[in-house]
């Protein structure tokens, strides 16, 4: 499976049953908890280096688009996850030192800090495999480092359309939230940056009970998306375990 036109965008039944860790006989459930696991990962080594979000959902991405083309069973996720870090920091401009990043790389996955004496040892021991790792994910990814992120169109359309002193207290963290959500998912492969914001900008008025009805038509065209295609978007399902936007919006 390799990108073609639209490059990294499949549906959901691509991704689902046709991915190469399936034909290698890890099924749908077990590569979500791997998926999930790299994510954590992902999320804590961010936190460790104080990296910005972007930084972190773009490492999110890379991984994704990895192990859509590259099968879990013949290839290690933390490796392939510190890497899509690493390369993800200097897209973002946010760069980190591999030797820092391998030592924290080995703390957070064996939850203990490593004696001073023996960091080198570490970081010998691991930069042969993530330097390898960084070939393999480039050439995997075609060396298409390019990811578009829905966070600015979510603050356009929350500057735009946010204007009470009540809801700016709540919607935003809401909104946000279902946005970071989307990268635990390969929510990102299927659905472009514009449908993923505005999906997480109804989900956020939903949550904190706005009008959604009055508004709807209004918040489309701004996402440049219908209200068909709101509703068909599967990974509203995939967060809140049911797709609700169009009998709300048509009621």
């Amino acid at each position: 499976m390799f990108p073609g036109e639209d490059r990294w965008y499949f549906s959901r039944e691509e991704i689902d049953n046709n991915s190469p860790s399936r034909r290698d006989g890890i099924d749908l459930t077990e590569e979500t908890r791997l998926r999930k696991a790299y994510c954590s990962f992902l999320k804590d080594l961010g936190r460790r280096f104080k990296l910005h979000q972007a930084t972190v959902a773009t490492a999110m991405v890379f991984c994704h688009r990895f192990f859509l083309c590259q099968s879990h069973a013949k290839n290690d996720k933390w490796i392939i996850a510190a890497v899509c870090m690493f390369l993800s920091a200097k897209v973002e401009s946010t760069p980190v030192d591999l030797k820092t990043l391998i030592i924290t790389s080995e703390e957070i996955l064996h939850k203990k800090v490593i004696a001073a004496e023996q960091r080198q040892g570490v970081y010998e021991h691991y930069k042969g495999l993530v330097s390898n790792g960084e070939k393999l994910v480039l050439s995997t990814l075609n060396f298409d480092l390019s990811v578009d992120l829905p966070f600015d169109i979510l603050i356009q359309a929350m500057k735009k359309f946010i204007l009470d002193e009540a809801t700016q207290g709540k919607f935003p963290s809401a909104a946000w939230k279902f946005v970071q959500d989307s990268f635990w998912t390969t929510l990102c492969l299927q659905y472009q940056p514009r449908h993923i914001a505005a999906g997480a900008f109804f989900l956020a008025a939903m949550h904190i009970k706005m009008d959604v009805k009055s508004h709807g038509e209004s918040w489309c065209q701004h996402f440049d998306i219908t209200l068909h295609q709101l509703n068909g978007a599967k990974w509203v399902s995939s967060i809140m375990g049911k797709s609700v936007l169009l009998p709300l919006l048509e009621a």
